[in-house]
């Protein structure tokens, strides 16, 4: 765990440095999270990684697409669902992803949820890197993750 707090905090003083453009040019990403996941009722912590594939709408601030997160736990934690962005600054980006959660595999019992993340990312030729921070909600259980972000722009 210590590894991963270092790398995180590595690359984040290290994006601040390698910066070649802060432009968001490209259309859509292709983007990845992991963190562990801390889970406020269970008080437990496992690890979570989140997938998210967003278009940008025409050229404003705003962008859609469909996401899916993946926590590795006893529950057997799926989410899939729709994801609204918007970018407050040109690093800063807040995304709304309103879904379905599966506790217990793909079979069991399905919950409405909601999830809101923040990115922050330092441009790097077609990628960026930065911190994420999210907070989700379902019935089950609310969850809190600070990890690390990693989207390819296209």
């Amino acid at each position: 765990m210590k590894l991963a707090y270092f790398t995180l905090a590595l690359l984040f003083i290290l994006g601040s440095y390698t910066q070649l453009a802060a432009q968001h040019d490209h259309k859509t990403e292709l983007g990845m999270s992991n963190a562990p996941v801390f889970f406020l009722k269970e008080s437990g912590l496992a690890y979570g990684l989140h997938f998210h594939l967003i278009r940008s709408i025409n050229s404003s601030r705003f962008g859609v697409g469909l996401g899916y997160e993946r926590i590795f736990d006893a529950h057997e934690h799926h989410t899939v669902g729709f994801v609204g962005s918007y970018f407050c600054t040109e690093r800063l980006r807040l995304n709304l992803a309103p879904g379905v959660t599966f506790e217990g595999g793909w079979d069991s019992e399905k919950f409405l949820s909601v999830h809101l993340e923040a990115e922050y990312g330092w441009e790097v030729g077609e990628f960026h890197i930065g911190p994420a921070a999210e907070i989700a909600y379902d019935p089950e259980d609310i969850h809190l993750s600070l990890g690390l972000h990693v989207g390819f722009g296209f």
